[in-house]
C-alpha cells in the first residue's frame, strides 16, 4: 500500500513536527487540533523551524514555501476521510486516545493506516476499539522529530506484515531509521532509556554524587552525547515521570517507581527547559 496522504492530530510540539517531516517529503498533509488558536500556534511553529532551516542554508526558501502549501490546518475530523494514514499525537492519556480512534474508525476509509504517537501506553488497547486491529500500530518519533534520525515502529499481536511494512516504507521516505518493536511496555527505547534515567536520579536525590558529575561521569565515561539529568530537563521530567509510571502500572517493576525527587519536582512545576527550571536552571 503507497501512503501519500497523511492526517496528524495534534499540533503540538510532536504533531507540528511529523506534519513538517512528511509535507518536507513530499506528502499531502492535514494537521487538526481542537481549536483554532492551538491550531494557528502549531502551524506558527512549523512555519518557525523551517524558516530557521532556510536561514542556516539548510533548506532552500522553495523547499520551504512548497512544504507549507502541502500543509493544510482543521478543527474538523471528517477532514480525515481520505487519507492514507492518520496518526494521533495527542497527550498521553489512554482514554483520550481511545477517543480519537472511535472517532476515525467511523470517519476513515477501511484502507486507512491508523498510527499513535504514543510512547509507552499499550497499543492493543487502543486498537481493540476499532474494527480493523489489524490496520493499528505504534508510530513513536523522537523529540524534536525534524532533528531526531529515529522512527520505532510498534506492531501489536493484530497488526498484519502488510501494514508494518506501509510504515516502514512511509518512515523512510520521510528520513527516519527505522526500528520494529513489539508491544510490550516501553518497547526498545524508553525499555532502556527510563530504568537509566531513574537510577540516574536515585544516584543524585541519595546524595552519591552532584548533579554535574553524574552527567560528566556518563558523558566522559561512557561517551554519551548528553548526561541523563540534562537529558531529562530537555525531554521534560513530566514526561519522565508519566512514562515510569505507566511502565510501572503495566509490569509493577520496582525499578520503575518514579523516585520521590522526581515526584516532587513533578508537583513544583520543575520540568526542565520548557518551565526553566528542573534538574539546572535556565535562563
Amino acid at each position: 500500500m503507497e501512503i501519500n496522504k497523511v492526517g496528524v492530530i495534534g499540533c503540538g510540539s510532536m504533531g507540528a513536527g511529523i506534519a513538517q517531516i512528511s509535507a518536507q517529503s513530499g506528502l499531502d498533509v492535514i494537521v487538526r487540533e481542537i481549536n483554532e488558536d492551538l491550531l494557528s500556534k502549531g502551524l506558527a511553529s512549523i512555519n518557525k523551524m523551517l524558516s530557521k532551516g532556510v536561514e542556516k542554508e539548510k533548506i532552500a526558501q522553495k523547499d520551504m514555501d512548497e512544504a507549507l502549501a502541502r500543509i493544510k490546518g482543521t478543527t474538523a475530523m471528517e477532514d480525515f476521510a481520505e487519507c492514507d494514514l492518520v496518526i494521533e499525537a495527542v497527550v498521553e492519556d489512554l482514554d483520550l486516545k481511545k477517543k480519537v480512534f472511535t472517532e476515525l474508525e467511523k470517519i476513515c476509509p477501511r484502507h486507512t493506516i491508523l498510527g499513535t504517537n504514543t510512547s509507552c501506553l499499550s497499543i492493543i488497547d487502543i486498537a481493540t476499539v476499532t474494527s480493523r486491529p489489524e490496520k493499528v500500530l505504534g508510530l513513536h518519533f523522537f523529540y524534536p522529530v525534524a532533528l531526531m534520525a529515529l522512527l520505532e515502529i510498534v506492531r501489536t499481536i493484530s497488526t498484519s506484515d502488510e501494514t508494518v511494512e506501509a510504515a516502514k516504507a512511509f518512515g523512510e521516505r520521510v528520513g527516519k531509521s527505522v526500528v520494529i518493536a513489539q508491544d510490550t511496555p516501553g518497547y526498545i527505547v524508553n525499555r532502556l532509556f527510563i530504568p537509566y534515567m531513574l537510577d540516574a536520579i536515585r544516584l543524585y536525590e541519595a546524595g552519591v554524587a552532584s548533579r554535574e558529575d553524574i552527567d560528566m561521569g556518563v558523558k566522559l565515561g561512557l561517551n554519551y552525547p548528553m548526561g541523563p539529568l540534562t537529558l531529562a530537563d530537555f525531554t521534560g521530567v513530566d514526561i519522565v515521570y508519566f512514562v515510569a509510571s505507566a511502565m510501572y502500572e503495566q509490569t509493577k517493576n520496582p525499578a520503575l517507581i518514579p523516585p520521590t525527587l522526581l515526584q516532587k519536582m513533578v508537583a513544583a512545576g520543575w520540568l526542565g527547559r520548557k518551565t526553566g527550571k528542573g534538574f539546572y536552571e535556565y535562563k
